[in-house]
């Protein structure tokens, strides 16, 4: 039988063995497989996710498309991850419906952003306008002396970072694990570190004041995503770290 026998209107209701057998022949197992109740719309995509080992907040947002990337992931799952987002324990329930926490964010923004007017009088700033930082001292076998050695500022790549009060550059360029960074000497004897940037501003040896741009933040070195890794230490190396947020606090800087 041609193909277009397929298609020609049948004289009675019940299709003659002949024909049934040509269907079957014609259609194949695409058309045993497609049945008219099974044609719909897609399923829904999951509402949540429980993390595995070795997931990281920039591949599971990537993974399920999330809109706003690991950051907007981030926002939405805070109370579940906590201030760091670079540790996700495994067997987390994190929510993927990303849309609802979006709309809050205009409203946060202007009162994050008002202590850097504050910071002015003092002479010091926050490394990134408009975002808290966080996971200082938090444990785990990620860093080399068994804990975070400083804050994490959850900021996309291209965000500018400022030095938090004037001194005198003493690192810039590749730092390892640390990507590019920037280290600052300041006059009362204590040290700022800038990791991961995407880009650098400054050299060694400038002389930058409070609030001064020193870079951009990015994805360097070893990270799970985009943010600020940000010190402040006794001396330039690593291990003489003292806790960033409290440094800042104990200045002016409200975060």
């Amino acid at each position: 039988m041609s193909a277009r026998g397929r298609h020609r209107r049948q004289g009675s209701r019940q299709l003659s063995q002949r024909s049934r057998i040509s269907l079957l022949i014609t259609a194949g197992a695409a058309g045993i497989a497609l049945p008219l109740a099974a044609v719909g719309p897609a399923s829904a995509a999951p509402a949540s996710y429980t993390v595995e080992s070795g997931d990281t907040l920039y591949r599971i947002a990537v993974d399920h498309d999330i809109a706003g990337g690991w950051e907007q992931l981030f926002d939405v799952n805070r109370a579940a991850i906590g201030d760091d987002p670079s540790r996700i324990t495994p067997g987390t329930q994190l929510s993927l419906d990303a849309e609802a926490p979006a709309e809050e964010a205009p409203e946060e923004a202007p009162e994050e952003e008002a202590p850097a007017e504050d910071a002015q009088e003092t002479g010091y700033f926050a490394p990134v306008a408009g975002v808290s930082g966080g996971g200082y001292g938090n444990a785990g076998a990620l860093w080399s002396s068994g804990y975070h050695t400083g804050a994490d500022f959850p900021v996309s790549t291209g965000t500018p970072v400022v030095a938090i009060t004037a001194g005198e550059v003493v690192t810039a360029g590749s730092g390892g694990s640390y990507g590019n960074e920037v280290v600052v000497r300041h006059a009362d004897g204590h040290y700022s570190q800038y990791a991961h940037l995407s880009s650098i501003s400054v050299g060694v040896g400038q002389s930058v004041g409070a609030g001064e741009q020193l870079g951009l933040s990015g994805a360097t070195g070893n990270v799970t995503g985009p943010h600020l890794h940000f010190e402040v230490r006794t001396g330039p190396s690593y291990g003489s770290d003292i806790d960033p947020m409290s440094y800042l606090r104990g200045h002016g800087v409200t975060i």
